[in-house]
């Protein structure tokens, strides 16, 4: 074979290839316009909240990574500074750190205890409930656990707001820190985005009147 049939071949392999590989999702290749992200998830009202419960996503805090640390001590460890882990432990259980909630942007000392642990929560991004009620009910045990337990959907934040916010979506809720707004409305619509999640019609208005002061906002990836 002549060096020109050799890369005429070459090519036609290529092409080949190119077509019957599919090319990666906008989540899995790059990080996309939140904006945009936002008008390919689909509008609906809010499914009933019947047959809702936290154990319908799985057991809480489960080790989903097989790291050998619960997922509440992954995100404490991830978000806080200064961490010191309870001995014997390999570094899974945290006992005491500094966190910057994104939510205020006040600083807290996290103490591990009884009472002052309440001090610093691990938020669900967008609540359990109300990804229930906007198309989790759909997905396998799982799933769910999975979307209960991913780093994309958890933050460790000021345990008061994390009350405060309940199982709110951005109509009804968003931090009181303005500058953290943008990014926490392109998390929820990751976080939507990758679990098939719908949104309800006043959810979205929220989300697009906060994107629209910052249109390059990016989703995270994850």
């Amino acid at each position: 074979m002549s060096r020109w049939e050799i890369q005429i071949a070459l090519l036609i392999s290529a092409g080949v290839l190119a077509i019957s590989i599919p090319p990666a999702s906008a989540a899995e290749s790059a990080p996309g316009v939140a904006l945009a992200v936002l008008e390919t998830l689909p509008v609906k009202g809010r499914a009933p909240k019947t047959g809702y419960s936290r154990a319908e996503f799985g057991q809480s805090w489960a080790d989903v990574d097989r790291n050998g640390c619960d997922t509440r001590n992954d995100i404490l460890k991830r978000d806080m500074t200064s961490v010191i882990y309870k001995p014997k432990t390999r570094n899974c259980v945290v006992l005491s750190g500094t966190l910057i909630d994104r939510y205020s942007g006040e600083m807290i000392n996290f103490v591990r205890g009884d009472v002052s642990s309440m001090e610093v929560q691990i938020d669900h991004v967008v609540a359990l409930s109300n990804s229930w009620q906007t198309g989790a009910f759909k997905l396998s045990i799982a799933q769910r656990t999975a979307l209960a337990n991913d780093p994309l959907n958890l933050f460790a934040v000021k345990g008061r707001l994390n009350l405060q916010k309940s199982d709110g979506d951005a109509a009804t809720w968003v931090p009181p820190l303005k500058s953290f707004r943008c990014a926490y409305v392109a998390q929820q619509i990751a976080v939507k985005a990758k679990y098939s999640l719908w949104v309800v019609a006043p959810e979205k208005a929220a989300m697009s009147a906060i994107l629209a002061q910052c249109p390059t906002q990016q989703v995270p990836v994850g």
